[in-house]
């Protein structure tokens, strides 16, 4: 939903969704496999031809950097014009990520304001960089909300698109407490 409502924001001809291999500021994170991830991504968004996820990330494996990725589909589209939209939640560490100005330089930063008061998200930390902040749709649900109900037994039914939780059931993700297999 916040992907939409950027893209109708801006008027974006389309939203380009990247699956990371592996956070380099979440070390300790162990998330589904990367594949099933990415079928769950391509599970959400395909009724939506205006968007479209992609693979290099994961293709690259290691830590996954935003840069190396958006220097690629650069690269493929030179002339597009390109907005790399993140979470209030990531502004806080946007300074760590890796060449946090080089990325604004090629991209028009857009933070997503789920707060509902009205595009008051905070300037990313430390850094002198032009950002938007658009307000799209609060709706109170997270992954990690979705992953504790799933191990409580509970249903996700209207929480995540229906082919989405057909993967998750179909895999059996989720189930486990960590220290298990990855991704359960």
């Amino acid at each position: 939903m916040a992907a939409q409502d950027v893209a109708d924001a801006l008027g974006l001809d389309g939203v380009h969704f990247e699956v990371a291999a592996r956070s380099p500021l979440k070390p300790d994170q162990r998330p589904a496999p990367g594949d099933v991830r990415r079928a769950m991504l391509e599970a959400a968004v395909a009724s939506n031809p205006g968007f479209r996820v992609g693979g290099d990330e994961l293709e690259r494996g290691g830590p996954s950097y935003t840069i190396d990725t958006l220097r690629t589909l650069i690269a493929a589209e030179p002339i597009a014009e390109w907005f790399l939209i993140i979470g209030a939640d990531q502004v806080a560490q946007f300074h760590e990520w890796r060449e946090p100005e080089e990325l604004t330089r090629l991209a028009t930063l857009v933070v997503v304001d789920r707060s509902g008061l009205g595009g008051h998200s905070v300037a990313p930390a430390g850094l002198a960089v032009s950002w938007r902040s658009i307000e799209v749709t609060r709706i109170d649900v997270s992954s990690s909300q979705i992953r504790a109900r799933v191990r409580a037994g509970r249903s996700i039914r209207y929480l995540v698109p229906e082919a989405v939780r057909g993967i998750i059931e179909e895999r059996g993700l989720y189930r486990s407490v960590r220290g298990d297999a990855p991704g359960r």
